[in-house]
């Protein structure tokens, strides 16, 4: 983004809080438009600079996972299609820092995808974390391969207490009630299989959302999930980068 040359990011300020309170509770095009240039100002400009902050540290913590101010930021406006609820914005604000081989494709048309680090934020709800959501299931049949053969090293990474005490637990999010076709109830990975999503996340307050230090925090974060990305980026056939 040619607009962004020379500047360097700042902060999100409150700002940025009440523009995503404004589309929740006035969700339409003529408010939008009244309302753009704070979109633009407290929103997409400043979630572009986050971006080319924390590529900068990725290039050290995981060189293979990059972020573009062009590529890496969601669209607020909603895919309405398919969806019962026609509201034509988001509520919310992210951005996605992805393998750079896989591209930034995420979820089920996300046929070569991998697995990065997010970042999201919206008032009472802002949050960072990675893994990889709701991927096509040629993705989720290799990663079912891996829990197979390397069950051993995936549960050193998500019940390791850096992991744990950082992030919890898995996120139940499009979790099976059964075990997949194929796998016996008694399988020592049956903890795992049931999964559609591998992925763990951070809550974020406001201050750290609005801190000058967010790139660092993200940065630490991104930091800590590092073997569990590559973990599920290697059961993809990514490989991981010791440079740029």
């Amino acid at each position: 983004m040619k607009d962004l040359i020379g500047d360097s990011f700042t902060q999100f300020t409150p700002k940025a809080f009440i523009f995503l309170r404004g589309i929740a509770k006035h969700n339409r095009k003529e408010w939008f438009e009244e309302h753009r240039a704070d979109f633009e100002r407290e929103i997409k400009r400043p979630l572009a600079l986050l971006v080319e902050e924390v590529d900068v540290h990725l290039a050290t913590i995981a060189p293979e996972i990059v972020g573009s101010p062009k590529k890496s930021v969601f669209r607020i406006h909603r895919d309405v299609r398919f969806s019962k609820n026609k509201a034509p914005y988001k509520t919310h604000a992210a951005c996605w820092f992805f393998h750079r081989d896989a591209g930034r494709g995420v979820g089920t048309e996300a046929v070569h995808g991998g697995a990065g680090f997010y970042f999201h934020i919206e008032p009472g709800k802002s949050f960072c974390g990675g893994g990889i959501w709701m991927p096509p299931r040629s993705a989720v049949t290799k990663i079912r391969q891996a829990l197979t053969d390397d069950l051993e090293g995936f549960e050193e990474i998500v019940k390791g207490r850096t992991f744990r005490r950082r992030f919890g637990d898995l996120d139940t999010d499009g979790m099976l009630t059964r075990l997949p076709r194929g796998f016996a109830t008694d399988h020592p990975a049956a903890a795992w299989l049931r999964y559609q999503s591998y992925t763990a996340w951070t809550a974020l307050t406001p201050d750290e959302v609005t801190s000058p230090k967010l790139p660092q925090t993200l940065a630490k974060h991104y930091a800590a999930m590092t073997p569990f990305v590559r973990w599920l980026n290697g059961a993809l056939g990514l490989s991981l980068a010791t440079s740029r």
